[in-house]
């Protein structure tokens, strides 16, 4: 089996790297000091970047700046202390990591960070070019906070419409089977494919030989 390195991201050349993958990948430049206020895991293969996330349990959360204000004052979720959630961003998994077994390692490691965390809510935003974070999303079943235009507040170019939910540690490790099962399914499926290419290949080998 393929070995995977997870690092934790503490210097600006590599944080650019994952910042400059980000926005490649999914259309978003982050700003750097949100970045640095994060922790940033970078998953390697073969010592090239291959997926990352972040993680912010600071105040900062982007999540929340994209919430217009009438929003928070009007939903009961936002009475919450602040420093009892944190947020999932920059979620990312290359084509690199193309089996199941690979990708189970990555999801595994990032659930197994946010029940680290400790922290009582879990914020997630989606737009819609991170098929990574619906995924995710699917998987954490989380309730939707806000879907539309994101607030002026935020700042940098963004989407035109972003989706920010919430759902807890608790709910994450609950829910993790059904995406295992999936991921489960996909590796089989994988096989038989690749089972059926083989014989084919192999089926067109014979037939050139009594050609």
């Amino acid at each position: 089996m393929e070995k995977l390195n997870f690092r934790t991201i503490i210097n600006t050349e590599e944080t650019e790297l994952v910042l400059g993958k980000i926005e490649l990948n999914l259309g978003v430049r982050l700003p750097i000091d949100y970045a640095e206020n994060s922790k940033i895991v970078g998953v390697f293969l073969q010592g090239q970047l291959s997926a990352c996330y972040m993680l912010i349990t600071k105040p900062g959360l982007r999540s929340l700046l994209f919430v217009p204000d009438e929003i928070k004052k009007s939903h009961k979720f936002f009475k919450n202390e602040t420093f009892e959630m944190m947020e999932v961003n920059g979620l990312w998994i290359g084509p690199a990591l193309k089996s199941p077994s690979l990708q189970l390692r990555v999801w595994w490691h990032l659930i197994q960070d946010i029940f680290m965390s400790k922290k009582r809510f879990v914020l997630l935003m989606q737009n819609s070019n991170n098929k990574c974070m619906e995924r995710f999303m699917n998987m954490a079943n989380p309730a939707h906070l806000y879907e539309g235009a994101p607030s002026n507040m935020a700042g940098e170019c963004t989407h035109k419409t972003i989706r920010v939910s919430v759902t807890t540690r608790w709910n994450i490790v609950l829910n993790a089977p059904k995406y295992l099962r999936e991921l489960l399914q996909r590796q089989q499926r994988a096989q038989v494919f690749s089972q059926k290419q083989n014989y084919l290949r192999s089926l067109k080998q014979t037939e050139s030989e009594f050609a």
